[in-house]
């Protein structure tokens, strides 16, 4: 069953479809390569709607060139070689904004979108508070039997992994069929330029604090005119390495920023107070998420503590904010009392002759000089300094926690 659409109102006229474009500030985008045999209906369908068309030709090697010569009112822009979709969207993005255009519409030039569907994106731009802070997505319908087993495939994955690189759930992140906010755009910077792109730049958007989301509209596969240029070889492969970096992305720099930013706005004491009592978390899920960040702040791990706690309460489904706390524990000012305790530690565990760790700094015999020993007892006892702290904190939280809420009830 097909997903239902919104029509614009069949009264409405080229005229009035055109002033909605400009009161929005908004152009079409169409990147094109090698699609000779659709790109003339195409161009022709989207002139129905709007005046302000941008056409990238990606180096095609077929008729492109000659078909875009009969539409001299279309900006065009045109690559010597292939650059890929990615470098040919970034590219219209630049011309969209310089010739001052807040929005670009993107449509494939494959045919499988309906131009008719353009005023459902110009309807939620309307609708939207702030225009600019959207990106909007077509979900197409791809549970249809002319949609190819590979495309549907393709899709649930890419779903699934921009779900785990932002916490967001669309029905579909494949689709060409996008409305993109030019502002962003031009700030955020990018690594690809093929297809990935197509990926990166959602995310990226989402963490910029775009919001992304899906609006359904038609898709057609006709088998006889559409032509694909997706290498499920190279360019899945290249989709799956743009994956597996946005997902270290995401552990090791974007959640840590925002946590910390959540502490830093609401201060340290309200937000460690609202994230001990306010979430749903289990009282046990929260001592042990604070446990494991102490156990990490103090391990011998120096400059990666908070990147490696929030990592880890993000892949084992932790309170991140109190992991992010409690990692904190090996603050400056903790620093040396931290590196003092590990040793002592250290030392008691070993037992044996006391290994000194002082090192006379005039009296040095470089060529006899072994710190292997010291290192070793720093190494043990920060471990086992680490691990007692890390269950005391845990279980000093946990009795707290029962016992506010024993007083509470």
């Amino acid at each position: 069953m097909e997903v239902p659409i919104r029509t614009a109102s069949p009264s409405m006229s080229l005229p009035e479809h055109i002033a909605t474009f400009k009161q929005l500030g908004c152009c079409v985008l169409m990147p094109t390569y090698n699609n000779a045999g659709t790109l003339r209906k195409v161009i022709q369908g989207v002139l129905d709607y709007c005046d302000d068309v941008i056409v990238v030709n990606d180096g095609s090697t077929d008729g492109t060139a000659e078909i875009l010569k009969d539409f001299p009112q279309v900006r065009q822009l045109h690559f010597p070689e292939n650059q890929g979709k990615g470098a040919a969207l970034r590219a219209g993005f630049k011309e969209a904004r310089e010739h001052g255009f807040r929005y670009a519409i993107t449509i494939d030039s494959d045919g499988q979108h309906y131009p008719e569907d353009l005023p459902i994106f110009l309807e939620e731009l309307k609708q939207h508070i702030s225009p600019e802070g959207l990106l909007l997505i077509g979900a197409r319908n791809m549970g249809q039997t002319s949609v190819p087993r590979k495309s549907s495939f393709g899709n649930r994955f890419s779903n699934f992994w921009y779900w785990v690189e932002t916490g967001i759930k669309l029905k579909d992140t494949q689709s060409g069929f996008r409305a993109y906010p030019l502002g962003p755009m031009e700030r955020i910077p990018f690594w690809s330029a093929r297809f990935e792109f197509e990926i990166e730049v959602i995310v990226r958007a989402a963490w910029d604090g775009v919001t992304v989301r899906n609006i359904p509209v038609r898709v057609k596969y006709d088998i006889d005119e559409r032509v694909s240029h997706f290498r499920p070889g190279a360019d899945f492969g290249r989709i799956s390495v743009m994956n597996t970096l946005l997902v270290l992305m995401m552990i090791f720099y974007i959640k840590p920023r925002d946590i910390y930013a959540y502490f830093a706005q609401k201060g340290w004491k309200r937000s460690l107070r609202e994230q001990l009592i306010g979430p749903q978390d289990s009282d046990a899920k929260k001592a042990l998420s604070l446990g494991i960040g102490v156990f990490i702040g103090i391990s011998p791990l120096w400059g990666l503590q908070t990147l490696i706690a929030v990592g880890a309460a993000v892949m084992f489904k932790l309170n991140r904010a109190l992991a992010f706390a409690g990692s904190n524990v090996s603050i400056p000012p903790m620093i040396p009392v931290v590196i003092l305790g590990s040793i002592g530690v250290g030392e008691a565990l070993l037992g044996g002759e006391e290994i000194s760790m002082a090192i006379d700094l005039d009296h040095i015999d470089f060529d006899h000089l072994n710190l292997l020993p010291k290192l070793k007892v720093y190494v043990v006892g920060s471990i086992a300094l680490a691990t007692i702290c890390g269950v005391l904190a845990g279980l000093i939280t946990y009795g707290l926690l029962r016992l506010f809420k024993w007083r509470a009830a």
